[in-house]
């Protein structure tokens, strides 16, 4: 039952919140009004219900104290004959007595009206008594007057005391019938407040019904396409039946539905063409992009940022970025990005050095994104440059500035010390001493002179400049180098020998950047192989391996000599500038910039030069340099370098001939 109940509660509730708030104060006021219509009625219908009872009662009264009047001699003289013809001749000309009774002064019922022959009979062997309230004998002087129901309806009882000539001789009964015209007329009276009443709830239930049709649902129809269409869902329709303003109404909202949508679509292709474009843009930028809402959610990541900090298969859109950070980054961004998105900052640089997986050296940017007004932050705008390649140039430029410095201070000093005591102790000093100062300080400025020309030939070189690569016939710069170095050679006592293949085809390269690299070359040689030593160059053509008559054929040229080598952890680092092994075996003098000097040319001739070494046996540096093509020409600057051949192969084919057979070599006299 409580269950049900609940269920109905829920049900009433459900179905009055589907009632608009002028529906509700309608129902209220239509309630409050009929409840005090029907209060009024009511209480209009009890009043005349009063007075009638009261007219009756009073009717009642007067009606037995006539009756008891009339016959209170012949209850006297018990002539009880002529009181039953007088009271039947009574009871017949009035309507409204129900019953006449009469009992004695004992309260023994002795004649009533009306009367059967059975109730005749039954009065001659039962005794009846009326029963009347206690000490109503005592108060003989007024009637006594009650109402009750029976089935027939109400009656009035009118006890009247019968006296006469001061005796007290019983009592008269009346039951008096209420008066129909009163009691018609104020039943009709509750019959039509009830029926008012529910009349009026009735139209009132039928209103409601009718407003919840016509006008409730539309508009609830109409409240929930209002919503969706905030929400953004514009494919939201009404379709409702209806005609009139409200029909309009919903016509219209239908024709804005489809605007809107229409709109949409259209601004939705070109957010996403406009989107496409922005992540094309950003994908091809060299620098690392990241784009963070206010809240630090990733919305943009180019592919640059992935590949620094490794997110290439990770799924970063709607994720806090600095849980993803590297711990370095992490530490050195967390308290910027607080500050920038709560406004404390607009523009931040940081420099983040990283060591896994290799060294690296970032530079980052953070920039915040402002609304239209320039007043809140929107997002962060991070900016991720890789700078290991700017760093590394920048300490490079710093120790070629403290190289050179320190390359040119000694020279200098030696000249300024020499010049200076010959100006302050000429006289003092023999002709053999000047000499031998003057002797000095020419040495020391030959020697600027070559550090001075090093340090130009490299800045030419590492320039954006373009040299001219031609046809040249390779055996021309090797017969001058060895021209020129088979004095030096002899005086070292170092035997200078050369291997060059016949018949050698010509190369595209340039004669005086390819002279500079044998003359570097074979100079170094000479320098670091002790006497009685060899030194030898070679040059021969290597041939294409396949078939294809348009593969380019090489020639290779290799300086090897017997000198004291250079060990394993310096190889990697000795085509750098101003590094000089003899910094860590000996002390022979050098600028330091011969090998990088090497290493620029061969790489402006689309090659690498290539060095194996052991200490104590000798050194073999060797590249190759395309073979001459007339349609090679054209593209011989922007050659891809060529693959590398394999070291021990060199060693193999060149280590013996220096080391085991030396008198095996070809010797030309060149002098």
């Amino acid at each position: 039952m409580i269950r049900l109940l609940a269920k109905i509660r829920n049900i009433f509730l459900l179905w009055w919140g589907d009632f608009t708030l002028q529906t509700r104060l309608m129902a209220g006021a239509t309630l409050v009004v009929s409840l005090i219509t029907s209060a009024l009625t009511f209480w209009a219908v009890n009043t005349i219900q009063m007075d009638a009872r009261l007219n009756d009662t009073r009717f009642a009264r007067d009606l037995g104290l006539l009756l008891a009047a009339n016959v209170a001699p012949l209850v006297d003289t018990a002539d009880r004959t002529e009181l039953a013809r007088f009271s039947y001749s009574f009871y017949q000309s009035t309507s409204s007595v129900r019953y006449m009774l009469y009992a004695d002064e004992n309260g023994d019922i002795f004649f009533g009206i009306p009367f059967s022959e059975a109730a005749v009979q039954s009065s001659l062997t039962l005794r009846r008594r009326m029963q009347l309230p206690e000490g109503y004998a005592q108060n003989t002087d007024r009637p006594l007057v009650r109402q009750h129901l029976t089935p027939a309806g109400e009656v009035t009882d009118v006890f009247v005391p019968l006296n006469y000539n001061g005796t007290y001789l019983g009592v008269l009964a009346l039951g008096i019938n209420p008066n129909p015209t009163v009691v018609a007329s104020s039943n009709l009276t509750r019959d039509v407040t009830i029926a008012v009443f529910v009349s009026i709830w009735v139209m009132v239930i039928l209103g409601a019904v009718f407003n919840a049709l016509t006008i409730t649902q539309p508009i609830k129809e109409l409240l929930l396409g209002v919503r969706n269409i905030a929400d953004g869902n514009f494919k939201q329709r009404v379709d409702l039946p209806l005609g009139g303003e409200l029909g309009e109404l919903i016509y219209s909202f239908n024709d804005m539905a489809e605007r809107l949508e229409r709109y949409e679509e259209q601004n939705i292709e070109e957010l996403t063409a406009e989107k496409a474009k922005l992540e094309t843009l950003v994908s091809t930028i060299a620098d690392g992009a990241i784009l963070l809402d206010s809240d630090m959610h990733a919305v943009l990541v180019n592919p640059t940022a992935r590949r620094i900090f490794g997110w290439d298969n990770q799924i970063l859109d709607g994720k806090n970025i600095l849980e993803h950070f590297p711990a370095p980054v992490r530490v050195q961004l967390t308290r910027p990005l607080f500050q920038a998105v709560k406004g404390e900052a607009e523009a931040m640089e940081f420099r983040v050095p990283l060591t896994d997986p290799v060294n690296r050296t970032l530079r980052i940017l953070l920039n915040t994104v402002l609304d239209q007004a320039k007043e809140n932050v929107k997002g962060l705008a991070i900016t991720v440059q890789d700078i290991t390649r700017e760093a590394a140039l920048n300490e490079a430029k710093a120790q070629f500035i403290s190289n050179v410095s320190h390359e040119l201070r000694t020279p200098l000093f030696n000249i300024k010390s020499f010049i200076e005591t010959l100006h302050e102790y000429g006289e003092d000093l023999s002709d053999g001493e000047r000499k031998e100062f003057l002797e000095t300080a020419n040495h020391e400025t030959d020697r600027l002179t070559r550090l001075v020309n090093d340090v130009l030939d490299l800045s030419r070189l590492e320039s954006s400049r373009q040299y001219q690569l031609e046809a040249v016939d390779i055996i021309q710069p090797i017969e001058q180098t060895l021209r020129t170095h088979r004095l030096n050679a002899r005086d070292k006592k170092v035997e200078l020998l050369h291997d060059v293949e016949p018949n050698l085809p010509a190369v595209i390269g340039n004669y005086d950047l390819l002279l500079q690299v044998f003359s570097n070359l074979v100079g170094n040689a000479l320098k670091f192989t002790e006497p009685g030593g060899q030194v030898m160059l070679r040059a021969h053509q290597i041939l294409p391996c396949g078939n294809d008559p348009n593969e380019e054929s090489y020639v290779r040229i290799e300086i090897s000599d017997t000198g004291i080598g250079i060990a394993p952890e310096d190889q990697q680092a000795i085509f750098d500038r101003f590094f000089r092994v003899e910094n860590r075996v000996h002390t022979l003098e050098g600028t330091g910039l011969g090998l990088s000097i090497v290493k620029n040319i061969i790489e402006k001739h689309s090659s690498e030069v290539h060095l194996v070494s052991e200490v104590g046996i000798g050194t073999t540096f060797w590249f190759d340099v395309a073979a001459y093509q007339p349609e090679a020409i054209a593209v011989a600057a922007e050659n891809a370098t060529h693959s590398e051949v394999d070291k021990d192969l060199a060693i193999a084919a060149i280590a013996p001939t220096l080391v085991e057979s030396p008198s095996l070599a070809p010797q030309v006299d060149l002098s």
